[in-house]
C-alpha cells in the first residue's frame, strides 16, 4: 500500500530559499520599535536640554556679575539638568526591559529553529553559544540602534551653539572634525570583522568543552584530563587573536578620539579667552563656549554607540544561522482513523558524507507486534529508529504508516501517532512529574505511566514522590531510563520506538518493562543487545552495514553463528558452514560467518547454557548484568 501520489508530491515540494542576511537584524529592531523609539525621543530632548543648558547658564553668569535678577534663568538650568536626568534613567530602564524581552524572543526564535531542522542540518551549530553571548549581543539591536541613532545630536547641537555664540570658536573646532570621521570609519570597518572572528572561535569553544563535561567521567578514568584540556583550549590562540585584534581597534578609535577632543575644547577655550580680552564675548559667552565645547567634543561617544551596533549585528549574525535553518517539511494529512501501526520501509537509504549508512532497506512491521532490531554496533540500528519516526528523512525511499507516507502527515498528527523512549534520555522541567507528562497529565495516567515502566518503586521512596524536583533526586543509568520510558507510556501511539531504553536495566525490571510492552496497543521497535529481548519479539530484524542481513523469529535466526555471535555467543565445537537464514526478500541463503566460543570459555558455563547455545529456545538469566549484556 502506498500513499497518494499528490500527497507525496506535495511533501517533496522544494524548500523555500534561506532568508537573506540581516533578515533577523531588521525584524528584531521592528519588534523593538516601539520601546526604541521612546528611547531615540528621551534622548533627542535629552540633547536639547543639554544644547539649552550652556546658553541658560551663560544668561544667569552674566546677570548675576550685572547684580541683576537671574532666578528665572537660575529655575531653568535646574529644569534642564532635571530633564537630563529622567531622560537618562529612562533611557537605561527602557532600555534593560528592552534587550532582555529581545533576546528572550532570539532564544525562543533560534530554539525552535534548531527543533524543527532535520538533524542532519543542525550538526556543529554551536547552538549553546549562539543562545547564551550571541542572542544576549543582539538583543540590544532595537535600544543600539536608537542610541546609534541619537548619539550624534547632542554633539551636532554643541557644535551649532558654538557657532551661535562666537563663529571663530566655532571653526576651530571644525578643524579637527574630518580627523574624528576617519576614527569613526576605521572602527566600523574593522572592529565588526574582529568581533564576528571572536566570536566564532568562542563558539568552537564551547562546542568543544560540552562534549568534555558530557564525558568527564570517561576522560577521568581515562586519565586523558590534560590532553583535553589541550582539545578544549585549542581555539583560545585564535580567540586571543581575534580579541586582541578587537580591543585593539576599539582601543585605538578611543585613544585617538579622547586625545583629539581635549585639544579640540582647548582650542575653542583659547579663542574664547582672546576674544573675551577683545570684548567681543562675556564672561557668561565664554562659560558658554566652554560648555558647547564639551557637548561637541561628545563626538568621541559616538565610538562607543557605533561599537554597541556592531556587536548587536555580529550577535544577530550568528543567531541567524541557526534561525535561518530549512525546516523539516510536514504535511496536512491525518492517519486513517483505525489503523493497527503497521510499518512499512520500501528502498531507504541514508548516505552521509558520501558514506552509505542504510542500503536499500525494505521492511515491514505488521500492526501490533513487536519487533527486535539487532546488529553490531555501528550497523545503522538508531538511524533506520530515527527514520522509522521521521526524525529525519531518508535520501531515497519512503516510511509508510497504516499506509500513509509520513511526510505527507502534519506535525501534530506525526508525533501524536510515534512515540520514542531513547538509551539516555533528557528530564525537561520542574519535578520528575513535569519531565515525564510533558505537559498536562491526570494524575492516575502519570501514575499508570510510572508502573508500568516499573519506575513508581522508586519515585514513590523519594522525599515528594513524583513531584520531587529534578535537582533533588538523584538518578542512576536504570532510573533515568524507566523514566524516559514512562515519558513514551503516557499516551496511546500507533508505533513506539524504543531506541535501546532498557540497557541499563536489571533483569527483572527488564522483564516487567518487556511484560508492560506486550500489553502496550500499537506496534513496537525495540533496537537491543539482550538476548531474551529479541527471543520474545514476534520477529527480528538482523541489520549489519546499513542492510537487513536477515529478518524473521528469533529461533530461526540463531541456527546462523553470525547471528549469534551479535549476541556475543558462538556455535559451540565445530560449527560448519552456517546455518539456513530467512532474509528480508524471503529467500533463505547459507551464512558466511562462523563465530566460535574458545573451548576455555565453554567449559565455565553451565550445562543447561551450553544447550541453549545450541537452541536459541532458553536462556540462562544469572549471565545477564543489567548492562545490556548477551543473557
Amino acid at each position: 500500500m502506498t500513499a497518494a501520489p499528490a500527497d507525496a508530491a506535495r511533501a517533496r515540494a522544494t524548500p523555500a530559499p534561506p532568508p537573506a542576511e540581516g533578515r533577523l537584524l531588521r525584524e528584531a529592531v521592528r519588534r523593538g520599535r516601539g520601546p526604541a523609539a521612546l528611547v531615540l525621543a528621551a534622548t533627542a530632548l535629552g540633547a536639547a536640554a543639554a544644547v539649552t543648558l550652556p546658553l541658560a547658564l551663560g544668561r544667569a553668569v552674566d546677570l548675576l556679575i550685572a547684580r541683576a535678577d537671574a532666578g528665572s534663568w537660575v529655575l531653568l538650568c535646574t529644569a534642564l539638568i532635571a530633564t537630563e536626568v529622567a531622560t537618562d534613567a529612562l533611557v537605561a530602564r527602557t532600555g534593560g526591559r528592552t534587550g532582555a524581552a529581545t533576546t528572550a524572543w532570539l532564544r525562543r526564535r533560534a530554539l525552535a529553529g534548531f527543533l524543527a531542522a532535520p538533524s542532519a542540518a543542525t550538526t556543529g551549530t554551536g547552538l549553546p553559544t549562539r543562545l547564551t553571548a550571541n542572542a544576549l549581543d543582539a538583543g540590544t539591536a532595537p535600544v543600539a540602534a536608537a542610541t546609534a541613532a541619537a548619539a550624534g545630536l547632542a554633539p551636532l547641537g554643541g557644535l551649532a551653539g558654538l557657532f551661535l555664540v562666537d563663529p571663530w570658536a566655532g571653526a576651530a573646532f571644525v578643524c579637527g572634525v574630518p580627523l574624528l570621521l576617519l576614527i569613526l570609519r576605521a572602527l566600523l570597518r574593522d572592529g565588526r570583522a574582529a568581533l564576528t572572528t571572536y566570536q566564532e572561535e568562542q563558539g568552537r569553544m564551547a562546542r568543544l568543552l560540552t562534549g568534555a563535561l558530557s564525558g568527564a567521567a570517561t576522560i577521568a578514568a581515562a586519565g586523558t584530563v590534560r590532553a583535553e584540556e589541550r582539545r578544549v583550549l585549542a581555539p583560545l590562540a585564535g580567540m586571543r587573536a581575534a580579541g586582541e585584534r578587537t580591543w585593539r581597534v576599539q582601543g585605538r578609535a578611543a585613544g585617538l578620539s579622547g586625545a583629539l577632543m581635549p585639544l579640540l575644547v582647548a582650542a575653542v577655550l583659547a579663542v574664547g579667552g582672546v576674544r573675551l580680552v577683545a570684548g567681543h564675548l562675556t564672561p557668561g559667552d565664554l562659560l558658554a563656549l566652554s560648555r558647547y565645547a564639551v557637548l561637541a567634543a561628545g563626538a568621541g561617544a559616538l565610538a562607543g554607540a557605533l561599537n554597541g551596533w556592531v556587536r548587536a549585528k555580529a550577535g544577530t549574525a550568528r543567531v541567524e544561522t541557526v534561525t535561518a535553518l530549512p525546516p523539516t517539511p510536514h504535511g496536512t494529512r491525518d492517519l486513517p482513523p483505525h489503523g493497527d501501526g503497521t510499518l512499512a520501509l520500501h528502498g531507504v537509504h541514508v548516505t552521509r558524507d558520501g558514506v552509505p549508512l542504510l542500503d536499500s532497506v525494505t521492511l515491514t512491521l505488521p500492526g501490533g507486534t513487536t519487533t527486535a532490531l539487532v546488529g553490531p554496533s555501528g550497523s545503522g540500528k538508531s538511524l533506520l529508529a530515527a527514520v522509522a519516526g521521521r526524525l529525519t528523512d531518508p535520501d531515497q525511499g519512503t516510511v509508510l504508516l497504516d499506509g500513509t507516507d509520513l511526510r505527507t502527515l502534519s506535525a501534530d498528527a506525526l508525533r501524536h501517532a510515534v512515540a520514542y523512549a531513547f538509551e539516555r534520555p533528557a528530564l525537561f522541567g520542574a519535578t520528575i512529574a513535569d519531565a515525564v507528562a510533558c505537559g498536562p497529565l491526570p494524575e492516575p495516567d502519570l501514575r499508570r505511566a510510572l508502573r508500568r515502566a516499573a519506575a513508581d518503586t522508586f519515585t514513590d521512596r523519594l522525599p515528594h514522590g513524583p513531584r520531587t524536583p529534578l535537582p533533588e533526586a538523584p538518578l542512576s543509568g536504570g532510573e533515568l531510563q524507566r523514566l524516559g520510558l514512562a515519558r513514551a507510556f503516557t499516551r496511546p501511539t500507533r508505533l513506539l520506538i524504543l531506541d535501546d531504553a532498557t540497557s541499563s536495566l536489571d533483569t527483572v525490571t527488564a522483564h516487567l518493562v518487556a511484560r508492560a510492552l506486550t500489553d502496550t496497543p500499537g506496534t513496537r521497535l525495540t533496537i537491543t543487545h539482550r538476548l531474551t529481548t529479541a527471543a520474545q519479539s514476534d520477529q527480528v530484524v538482523w541489520l549489519d552495514g546499513g542492510r537487513i542481513r536477515g529478518t524473521g523469529p528469533h529461533s530461526v535466526l540463531w541456527r546462523d553463528p553470525a547471528y549469534r555471535a551479535v549476541f556475543g555467543a558462538g556455535a559451540g565445537g565445530d560449527a560448519g558452514a552456517g546455518a539456513d537464514t530467512v532474509t528480508d526478500t524471503g529467500a533463505r541463503r547459507r551464512s558466511d560467518v562462523r563465530t566460535d566460543v574458545s573451548n576455555d570459555v565453554r567449559t565455565e558455563l553451565p550445562a543447561d547454557m551450553r544447550t541453549d547455545l545450541h537452541t536459541g529456545i532458553r536462556t540462562d538469566p544469572r549471565v545477564d548484568t543489567g548492562t545490556g549484556a548477551a543473557e
